[in-house]
């Protein structure tokens, strides 16, 4: 596949783009498309789409079959298609997911491998001349970008005596996009036709439900590999007129959202501006998700990427008169943290050896502490820690056939506990303006 010099000729086609971009706000780049088929590019997108791995789409050809068949050959075929002007985009595989904490289910719709590697390669051209423009309000789904940039502002603006948020999200932000004006955005920096075509095949591609193809004026759909980018491309008209019309500090991750402000009623005006230019983009609030909170001690918090954000007074004697923004994981965090751990040690996996499931275990906390470590989730850390101890004993003992006493004396009784890893002392207190990155560790939760 593609040599370390093939890869730095992509960052450089990339980064040529972007110093294109950001040198003149008003280009329009019309040769883009041929730069969708090259060679490097369709095998940098290819690597990207079989790290991700993901499920078949609606052909059920799945990314083994495509080793299989032959990435070589594939890529070739699709260069092939995309040079001669041919390629027609499968409707994707519609399932749906349940929501966490929620009786509703999520659409996603899975492309074809084939159509993913081509969503991956288009991602890959434009993606940089809109990074050139996209605003630093903008977090979600962008290079170099994370939750944690985001968090660190709402961080940073509370210090600043921006205390009163209004939190809501975009109501089926990724189902509900107009694609004529979300065309009509992405034609403000691209000019090429047969790269506008590609864009138009692959959203109006459809989705197979049922075994029936439908087909939407509006979505750009979620699971597909360029829908995050579609995504920011349109709502950064919400960013760039919210520099003229907004009130506040906005704070964006993709269709979550938050706008701090000084007063309450700065709060109720930028409530008006932000269901205003949203109506205008065809776009609206989810209104049960909709309110205007004020962070004060003793007062309610607001949930924000998996964190719920509290103002609290420090707990040490000598520094009892410090008040600050704290954030540790939200009730449906920690949620999803029991459901994930009792299905890794649930009655269908009793067959696997233990050294497995406490393998799976320790990959999942792992995962789940580098998000929430970034906060003062000490005390988090010891109850989902405690829970996976309880349900590995649990899974021990009925492994054997024996009783819950067994099971803990196996298990937390002995030296290593079966090898759990143990996440105490790995939190890292959040401090207003220091970025995030580099805050030393705080040694414990709560210390300013």
């Amino acid at each position: 596949m593609a040599s370390t010099t093939e890869k730095d000729k992509v960052r450089e086609l990339q980064r040529t783009l972007y110093r294109a971009a950001k040198a003149d706000p008003k280009r329009r780049f019309h040769a883009l498309y041929d730069k969708v088929y090259r060679r490097d590019v369709l095998e940098r997108a290819w690597g990207q789409v079989r790290a991700n791995r993901g499920a078949a789409g609606s052909d059920r050809i799945t990314i083994e079959q495509v080793e299989q068949y032959g990435v070589e050959r594939l890529l070739e075929q699709l260069a092939a298609e995309l040079r001669a002007g041919s390629y027609r985009p499968l409707p994707a595989r519609r399932v749906f997911i349940p929501k966490p904490g929620s009786a509703e289910q999520r659409p996603l719709s899975i492309p074809a491998v084939c159509d993913r590697i081509v969503q991956a390669a288009t991602r890959i051209v434009i993606e940089p001349i809109f990074e050139a423009d996209f605003l630093p309000c903008s977090f979600g789904f962008r290079p170099k970008q994370s939750q944690h940039d985001a968090l660190q502002v709402v961080i940073d603006q509370a210090d600043r005596g921006r205390r009163w948020v209004v939190e809501s999200d975009v109501d089926s932000c990724f189902e509900s996009i107009p694609h004529e004006r979300l065309l009509a955005a992405i034609e403000e920096r691209i000019c090429d036709r047969q790269l506008l075509k590609l864009v138009r095949a692959l959203l109006r591609a459809g989705v197979m439900e049922e075994g029936a193809v439908r087909h939407a004026v509006t979505g750009t759909p979620q699971g597909g590999v360029v829908s995050p980018l579609l995504c920011n491309v349109y709502l950064h008209r919400l960013d760039r007129v919210w520099q003229t019309r907004g009130r506040g500090v906005l704070v964006r991750f993709a269709d979550d959202l938050l706008v701090l402000c000084r007063t309450r009623q700065e709060a109720e005006a930028a409530l008006v501006a932000l269901r205003a230019i949203l109506a205008e983009l065809g776009l609206e609030l989810k209104e049960r998700k909709t309110r205007i909170v004020q962070l004060r001690e003793g007062g309610e918090g607001v949930d924000f990427l998996g964190f719920q954000h509290r103002y609290v007074r420090a707990r040490s004697r000598r520094f009892r008169h410090i008040t600050f923004l704290a954030r540790w994981p939200s009730h449906r965090a920690m949620q999803q943290a029991r459901t994930r751990m009792r299905a890794l040690t649930g009655r269908e996996r009793l067959l696997l050896p233990v050294d497995e499931v406490v393998q799976d275990l320790n990959a999942y906390l792992r995962g789940w502490a580098g998000y929430f470590q970034y906060g003062n989730s000490a005390r988090h850390f010891n109850l989902v820690r405690n829970y996976a101890l309880d349900r590995l004993a649990l899974f021990v003992a009925k492994r054997h056939q024996r009783t819950r006493s067994y099971g803990w004396w196996a298990v937390a009784y002995q030296p290593g506990q079966l090898g759990l890893i143990d996440l105490a002392g790995s939190v890292v207190a959040p401090r207003p303006h220091k970025p995030w990155r580099e805050q030393p560790n705080a040694g414990g939760e709560g210390r300013r």
